[in-house]
């Protein structure tokens, strides 16, 4: 019976003997790592720490960019019963010190020469650190290369073959498992604190109503450091499945191509860039093009809405689904492999629009829900139970009810105990009843779908009282061609306002129809008649906005919102305070008048 990490890693190896259990791209071309060589490399690395004094409940930072040697790193301090504090790679030097600081670590793992000199920038502040290890060669001084560290779990397996399943099966449910420090987005980050039983929970609940599993191959694209890559790459360990590791997001649509892979997990921005680029495929097309795309699409559409509601499928309908397929549809499809069987949405919302024009063209996209805090998965949508624009069914085993203010509450065995060394942000997110507090406004329709509005803190209240959603409005914007990314903004202003992203090619591509005359992008973004196009471009596609919730005015800056400015979250999410913060004068100047 599975009721750990460790457990599931002992029985994955036992019962899904392959040749092939990880791909990784190595000169050129995916590689295997073997069943019997991940085993191997998971026995030593934690045979190799515990000999360096890493103990069960010590904290053990995992600072590495995605590939096998986090999943296989992840598994030995959980093998070991010590706990994972995972870093996003992309964080600065400060916040990564504050958080291996504030989870009080011992042990640091640190995967390349380039994360590594952000450790050394602040390394004589992190008092609490025992010993570094880094995955690359020559180690740097006051550093162990993880080779050596093998080698000296080899040496110790040698005297004790058993003293690995020993520690391993040793593990209790309840114990910690990780670490997870939130992305900041409303204030300083928050460790929350996961069990084995709450991971395993989550775990065993999405391998219950959505079916998958060996001999399934995934393309690993989320950052590991997200709580929802990890519970689904162990999830699928535990089903069998193969999994490769896409190289990075500039390469996704390459190693689509190469894995083929039946699986996808990733945020809503992937998606709204496949369904860019396809539509700028068909507008740049011929007019018999267009409108074979279109037919195509509205029998999609048509087919699948009675799919999804379960109602007949005239025998004209089928042939016709068939003969868009032939045409359109699976040269969409070739670009994703060919084999892809579904891909799950999380992380963000994803517009409706682009889940239905998925599955028309027959790519499944499950939207779910969750949060850090409920490892994560709270609802999502299944095969069997899938309604676009929601995020699902309530999940079975976890309870989620709507307070008075429209607040989301969920209780499960997936829910965090709390956050780590921070008793007053716990008792702030729980109440007397023990109901976790998400922060997310929604409601449950007449189906049981849950559907979510948008964060309750993001919510924007107007000048007139009315509340805004700017998440919902936002999504839309994205959909615009013209547009690569958007924050809505007028908390306690009259009217609601945006600071739009352009698509530069197509905002390069107009002025050159129009014959404007430019240098840069800069240039475009300044002048009024390009903003007049942008605002005409938005009331156009935004014809169901309430009054209140029109763009009135907006901004067009010269460039997209970065990582490395602070700007947005590891998983691409916008800091709304943050860009408000850094914005404001420009903001200010909508409102003067």
């Amino acid at each position: 019976m599975v009721e750990t990490i460790s457990q599931l890693f002992l029985n994955t190896i036992r019962a899904f003997p392959k040749p092939d259990l990880f791909l990784v791209k190595e000169k050129g071309r995916y590689e295997p790592i073997s069943s019997d060589d991940a085993f191997a490399r998971v026995r030593h690395l934690a045979l190799g720490l515990a000999g360096l004094g890493c103990r069960p409940g010590d904290k053990v930072i995992l600072l590495a960019d995605n590939g096998p040697w986090w999943v296989l790193s992840d598994l030995a301090v959980q093998c070991l019963g010590a706990v994972t504090v995972p870093i996003y790679p992309t964080l600065v030097a400060e916040q990564i010190k504050f958080i291996i600081q504030n989870s009080e670590a011992s042990v640091v793992l640190c995967s390349s020469a380039e994360l590594w000199a952000k450790i050394a920038a602040i390394r004589g502040e992190l008092t609490d650190v025992r010993q570094y290890i880094v995955f690359y060669e020559p180690a740097p001084p006051g550093a162990l290369a993880l080779k050596d560290v093998l080698a000296r779990g080899a040496e110790a397996e040698a005297k004790d073959p058993a003293l690995f399943e020993k520690g391993a099966l040793a593990i209790k449910p309840g114990d910690l498992a990780s670490i997870i420090y939130t992305s900041g987005t409303t204030g300083v980050p928050k460790g929350v604190m996961l069990s084995h039983s709450n991971f395993i929970s989550n775990i065993k609940t999405m391998t219950d109503i959505v079916a998958f599993g060996h001999p399934e191959i995934v393309l690993l694209f989320l950052p590991l450091s997200h709580v929802l890559a990890r519970m689904t790459t162990w999830a699928f360990l535990y089903k069998g499945c193969e999994i490769a590791f896409a190289e990075s997001v500039e390469t996704v649509a390459d190693n689509l191509l190469e894995v083929r892979p039946n699986i996808m997990v990733s945020v809503p921005r992937l998606f709204e860039k496949i369904y860019a680029k396809v539509l700028d495929n068909i507008l740049s097309g011929s007019p018999i093009k267009r409108k074979v795309f279109n037919w195509a699409v509205k029998v999609g559409l048509e087919h699948g809405h009675r799919t999804i509601e379960k109602r007949p499928i005239p025998a004209g309908l089928r042939f016709k689904r068939r003969l868009a397929h032939k045409l359109v549809f699976s040269k969409i499809l070739d670009k994703t492999g060919g084999r892809v069987r579904f891909f799950v949405s999380g992380g963000a919302p994803l517009s409706r629009d682009i889940a239905d024009f998925f599955y028309a063209i027959g790519l499944v996209v499950l939207e779910g829900y969750g949060l850090t805090e409920t490892s994560p998965v709270l609802a999502v949508n299944t095969f069997e139970d899938v309604r676009f624009g929601t995020v699902g069914k309530v999940a079975p085993g976890i309870s989620v009810r709507i307070a008075e203010d429209g607040e989301i509450l969920a209780k499960g065995p997936n829910v965090t105990a709390g956050y780590f060394r921070n008793e007053a942000e716990t008792r702030e997110v729980f109440d007397a009843e023990g109901w976790f507090h998400t922060g997310d406004i929604g409601h449950l329709d007449a189906d049981g779908f849950l559907v979510i509005t948008d964060r309750k803190k993001d919510l924007i209240v107007t000048a007139g009282g009315k509340n805004v959603a700017p998440q919902m409005i936002e999504n839309q914007l994205r959909q615009i061609p013209a547009i690569a990314n958007a924050l809505v903004v007028g908390s306690r202003r009259k009217f609601i306002s945006a600071l739009i992203v352009p698509d530069v090619e197509k905002l390069k591509e107009y002025a050159r129809q129009k014959q404007i005359p430019f240098t840069g992008t800069a240039d475009l973004v300044a002048r009024d008649d390009i903003k007049a196009f942008y605002l005409q471009e938005i009331d156009r596609n935004t014809p169901n906005l309430a009054p209140y919730e029109k763009i009135k005015k907006i901004i067009l800056m010269d460039r997209d919102f970065e990582l490395e400015r602070e700007e947005l979250t590891p998983t691409l999410k916008i800091k709304r305070g943050k860009v408000e913060e850094k914005f404001k004068s420009l903001i200010d100047s909508l409102y003067k008048e």
